[in-house]
């Protein structure tokens, strides 16, 4: 990671101009995207370089000449568009916010789950509780809620969780079945994406998902929908709890995205337990997107900002993790790293752990 390791190269002037745009970041975002759902950005897209009048967008658009000006004239502030005479053309910063999987998913995710709820950022951090969590639930944290959210807000919950980590999957599959483990113990499994893609590269391996009841129950019938139901088990816990027992038998642990929902008291706990029940030719593997390990400054971004969604929505004690943080907790727990790769999907790292000699 070369950046964040000296000051910015830029000019004062330019400098008071990035402040201001933090001071209306909310009013931003909010432009940004009304921008997309009214499809202002995508007809000003479709006219090319000629552009798109006020007049243009207002024929095709359920939006008052005055509503699509307010917007467009922001717009142009923000760098997503430009003029071409009196014509508003698409610029290259309105063309990754209307084409790019990425920005959509992440916009989506704050809008839909954590933009209210941030208003309760000061007290999540003086109180280390997720206060603006109330915005979705009354819950003490977000987890055993998540089969409970409306349905737009859960669709932008997991679209999220699940960009990251399956874009990792092509890669991480057959590294994970070197070891031919024939049990794997799926540790916060949530909706069972990762155990339905090990039934279907190996046609023998039997996983059981540890979870709360209710992601449990979404991802059995998700297992039945896919016909793996005889090799999918559930095993009902609160992993918070650390009078629950923890699964045993596998001969291969997996936490993919997992560890960061979780204080480093409570990982450390979490870890500990998990080597109680592993056997001396049983691995864990933890699969993670830490932000000093990001290839590129635009995933430390987006992994640091995720961690404010820990603060104030989630649980208001976890975060995405320095590596040299977990690897610590992973050595207090007795166990070492074996094996650890970097830059798998969109910057997740593979850590193969075992039990300490």
């Amino acid at each position: 990671m070369s950046f964040y390791r000296s000051p910015l190269s830029i000019s004062a002037f330019d400098a008071k101009f990035e402040a201001q745009k933090i001071a209306f970041a909310p009013i931003s975002f909010q432009v940004a995207r009304c921008l997309l759902k009214f499809d202002v950005l995508h007809q000003i897209s479709e006219s090319g370089t000629d552009g798109c009048s006020i007049n243009d967008l207002a024929k095709q658009s359920v939006l008052s000449d005055y509503a699509l000006g307010v917007l467009v004239d922001m717009g142009l502030s923000m760098g997503l568009l430009y003029l071409n005479k009196e014509a508003y053309v698409l610029d290259k910063i309105g063309h990754f916010l209307l084409h790019d999987d990425m920005a959509q998913t992440n916009l989506n995710f704050t809008h839909d789950v954590c933009y209210q709820g941030l208003f309760e950022l000061e007290a999540s951090l003086l109180e280390g509780k997720p206060k603006g969590l109330a915005s979705q639930g009354e819950w003490q944290t977000i987890y055993p809620g998540l089969s409970q959210l409306p349905d737009d807000i859960k669709k932008s919950w997991f679209e999220f969780d699940h960009y990251y980590s399956d874009h990792a999957f092509e890669t991480l599959l057959p590294l994970i079945f070197k070891g031919q483990p024939k049990h794997i113990v799926d540790v916060g499994g949530n909706t069972g994406k990762w155990a339905l893609a090990c039934t279907k590269f190996n046609r023998e391996v039997a996983v059981t998902i540890m979870d709360l009841p209710g992601q449990l129950e979404v991802a059995m019938q998700n297992a039945a929908d896919n016909g793996v139901a005889d090799r999918i088990s559930a095993f009902a816990t609160d992993l918070l709890d650390e009078s629950k027992p923890f699964c045993e038998t596998g001969n291969l642990y997996w936490m993919s995205q997992f560890l960061d929902c979780f204080s480093e008291t409570e990982i450390l706990s979490i870890l500990k337990r998990a080597v109680s029940v592993m056997e001396t030719n049983s691995e864990l593997c933890i699969l993670e997107t830490f932000w000093d390990r990001q290839p590129f400054e635009a995933g430390a971004f987006c992994v640091n900002a995720t961690s404010i969604y820990f603060t104030a929505i989630a649980n208001g004690n976890s975060r995405m993790y320095h590596s040299k943080t977990l690897l610590s907790l992973i050595s207090q727990a007795g166990l070492f790293v074996d094996e650890d790769i970097d830059n798998i999907g969109l910057g997740h790292t593979l850590l193969r752990c075992k039990l300490k000699p």
